[in-house]
């Protein structure tokens, strides 16, 4: 550019030509000084083109330009040398745009697959979040869990650019109806619920209900069974609402809790009259083993006889202690009743003034148990036919003996 002479003249007339491979071509006209200056002046225009140039030239080099933007810039300064007024190298200019243009074009198919690689990705990313969103609505329980990874996929779907507005609004079409799908799912499971704990909470009001009943039952053996069977009702029933299942577990467990307590105050007042029987019948057993049969058996069974009566007014023991206590008070009976025998057998029968008492005796016992009988008492009937069983036992071995 410093020797514009190189590539451009002006002759006579004042018109200016540039010099190209392909010869000569007017590009203006100069009069308004020396063929220098409008040379000068062409040059300038040319210098322009050349600073155009190196600014595309330098963008693509340095990777901040648009290569199709630059592309399109470069078509267009090589369309435009073929008739630029100007004076400078335009050979040079041009081999110099078809080069950038070549470089643009390499660079513009670059950008193009790596758009077209981005677009992939985003609609993969895309496709794989709406995939991921409609498996949710299908088959997720987890309803919590379910619905934050649903938010989560469309903050992550925001930040994904990149797809065409064609596709990228079928999968959001797509995402959208899984998520609405998600929501009626989840709506339809916790109505279903709510009505499952609804009759879940009617169910358990009733076995409340008949606890509360029974919590002040002393029908101890069948009122434990039938809240044991309550109890494994309600561990079977379905559950109610947290609170509302907390609630009336409360007082399912009060109203346990209360007849339990109860039974075990009268069991352990009864275990305690049980122990003290239990001690009075030991006493009366040591007496009735001290009896001294052989000296005189008539005394002997008096006195076994005064021990009985005493033993069946102390009452019941307990059950452990009952059989071993009665089984050493019949090898007492056994022993009198042996020395009786044979005193008997000494002794005619119908001058013996023992059997003329035992049949006084059970005489006396059936008028004992009349009375009972007639007021009603059952305590005193079952002990009143035992004492009339046991004399009249005695009764009947002495009346054969005889």
């Amino acid at each position: 550019m410093s020797e514009p002479t190189a590539f451009g003249r002006v002759d006579a007339d004042g018109t200016v030509y540039v010099k190209t491979a392909a010869g000569e071509r007017v590009v203006g006209s100069w009069q308004a000084g020396t063929p220098e200056e409008g040379l000068a002046h062409f040059a300038r225009r040319f210098a322009d083109l050349v600073t155009e140039v190196d600014l595309i030239e330098a963008r693509l080099g340095s990777g901040t330009a648009d290569a199709a933007h630059s592309l399109a810039s470069i078509r267009r300064l090589r369309a435009g040398c073929d008739t630029a007024h100007v004076v400078g190298d335009i050979d040079g200019l041009v081999a110099r745009l078809d080069k950038l243009s070549s470089l643009a074009e390499e660079k513009a198919g670059e950008a193009r697959a790596a758009r077209e690689a981005a677009r992939a990705d985003a609609i993969a990313r895309k496709t794989a979040l709406v995939e991921e969103a409609e498996s949710i609505a299908a088959e997720a329980t987890g309803w919590k869990t379910a619905g934050d990874r649903l938010k989560e996929i469309l903050d992550e779907w925001k930040t994904i650019h990149g797809v065409d507005k064609k596709t990228d609004s079928e999968l959001w079409k797509r995402y959208a109806a899984a998520r609405d799908g998600f929501t009626r799912r989840r709506g339809a499971h916790f109505a279903t619920l709510d009505a499952s704990r609804k009759q879940a909470q009617g169910r358990k009001e009733e076995l409340v209900a008949e606890a509360e009943s029974l919590a002040e039952s002393t029908d101890w053996n069948a009122t434990a069974n039938r809240l044991k069977e309550l109890m494994a009702e309600w561990k079977t029933a379905p559950r109610a609402s947290k609170e509302t299942e907390q609630k009336l577990w409360d007082r399912f467990r009060a109203a346990q809790d209360a007849f339990f307590g109860r039974r075990s105050e009268v069991f352990s007042a009864r275990d305690a009259e049980l122990r003290g029987n239990l001690d009075r019948k030991q006493e009366l057993l040591a007496q009735a083993e001290a009896i001294d049969v052989d000296a005189d058996p008539r005394a002997a069974q008096a006195k076994l006889r005064e021990i009985q009566g005493q033993w069946h007014d102390t009452g019941r023991v307990p059950r452990d202690s009952a059989l071993g206590l009665d089984r050493r008070l019949r090898a007492v009976e056994d022993r009198i009743k042996h020395a009786m025998d044979a005193a008997w057998r000494r002794t005619p029968p119908e001058s013996s003034p023992l059997l003329a008492q035992m049949r006084e005796q059970v005489a006396e016992a059936e008028q004992r148990l009349a009375r009972a009988q007639a007021a009603g008492d059952t305590r005193r009937i079952r002990e009143a036919e035992q004492a009339l069983a046991s004399k009249r036992r005695f009764l009947e071995l002495a009346e054969h003996s005889g």
